[in-house]
């Protein structure tokens, strides 16, 4: 057996193994459409040679560069460090690169998908909740390379969301079905132009809370535990405030508590609060919560952008299911008139 090179090439593996350029890239990068039998026999060859795959030459014969870029609006708050987690394990998995890029605000993505710098510098990019209308996603499409949505399901692209309307709906009937007649729901609106899912979530909201023959109480206010510290300062200044309260993220559930408890309000006694996402602290916080599976959402993203790579005609929708967690921050309204008449 010849000895081994440190000088060995690409063409020393593939004339080895006796296989093409482009059969040893696919083999080594463990990309599929590769017969085991093959794949073994390339890298036994590699490895008789001490040959380290470059993706950079592997990029010149497949096409490939290994780097899947990812838009993300904010690294904060925090579902979108757990997604990115999830991005991240997996494509690790695969060998390859995540290429993070932070667009900032709806006019960052105008701004940045004009300029597509992605062009010819990834294999495929996952879009994390940008929300992104049709003339937008068609110059996304310019980029030429396979795109995933996370949180937003798009006709006819690969897609990874939860059904949020759904979720709102059963979380919203949770409250109804303990007695409460008085829900208030809490939406976040800012600047940035991102819909952050509200739209869908106080849909339910509104659903459930119309099906049930209620009123709803939508107040729109900022996002994050600040935007429901003064929700809740508002709802409390009210002749007659809510006996319940349905934050849309529990960012701002926790905002929420924060206000009650200063104000020596007892949750759920005077007044059940509940939340939407699982928050790490929600647990801690004893909040009662609409647990979607971030994480999982972003693994299952990265999987699609790896299988798009390999077969871009292909446009799979994956719905994850949520999970309705009752925790102590939500029970029946059983001291509803103390909250309204004070001391009695």
């Amino acid at each position: 057996m010849a000895a081994a090179s440190p000088h060995s090439r690409m063409s020393d593996v593939a004339d080895r193994a006796g296989v093409s350029l482009s059969t040893v890239s696919r083999a080594l990068r463990g990309a599929p459409g590769v017969a085991p039998e093959v794949r073994e026999r390339v890298q036994r060859a590699a490895a008789e040679l001490s040959y380290v795959v470059s993706r950079n030459a592997s990029g010149l014969v497949t096409g490939a560069t290994g780097r899947v870029a990812v838009l993300v609006p904010f690294l904060q708050p925090w579902f979108f460090g757990v997604a990115l987690a999830g991005i991240g394990t997996r494509l690790r998995q695969a060998d390859l690169d995540m290429l993070v890029y932070q667009v900032g605000d709806m006019r960052g993505v105008e701004e940045y998908l004009g300029e597509l710098p992605l062009r010819r510098n990834v294999d495929a990019v996952i879009a994390l909740s940008l929300d992104l209308d049709e003339g937008e996603i068609a110059v996304l499409d310019e980029v030429g390379v396979p795109v995933v949505f996370v949180s937003q399901r798009i006709p006819e692209r690969a897609s990874v969301f939860i059904d949020n309307a759904a979720a709102a709906r059963s979380a919203t009937r949770h409250l109804l079905n303990l007695g409460h007649t008085s829900i208030a729901f809490v939406q976040s609106a800012d600047s940035t132009g991102f819909a952050w899912s509200s739209a869908e979530r106080v849909n339910g909201y509104r659903e459930a809370m119309t099906d049930a023959g209620v009123r709803p109480q939508v107040l729109v206010g900022e996002s994050g535990p600040r935007g429901g510290a003064l929700a809740a300062g508002e709802l409390l200044s009210r002749a007659e405030p809510p006996t319940a309260i349905f934050a849309e993220s529990d960012d701002v559930a926790m905002g929420v508590l924060r206000v009650l408890q200063r104000s020596g309000l007892a949750v759920p006694e005077v007044m059940s609060v509940l939340g939407f996402d699982n928050h790490d602290m929600a647990e801690l916080l004893d909040l009662s919560t609409v647990a979607q599976p971030v994480s999982e959402m972003g693994a299952v993203a990265a999987r699609l952008a790896i299988e798009a790579v390999a077969d871009p005609a292909a446009v799979p929708h994956v719905e994850l299911a949520t999970n309705l967690l009752v925790r102590g921050s939500t029970a029946g309204p059983r001291a509803a008139t103390r909250l309204v008449s004070g001391n009695e």
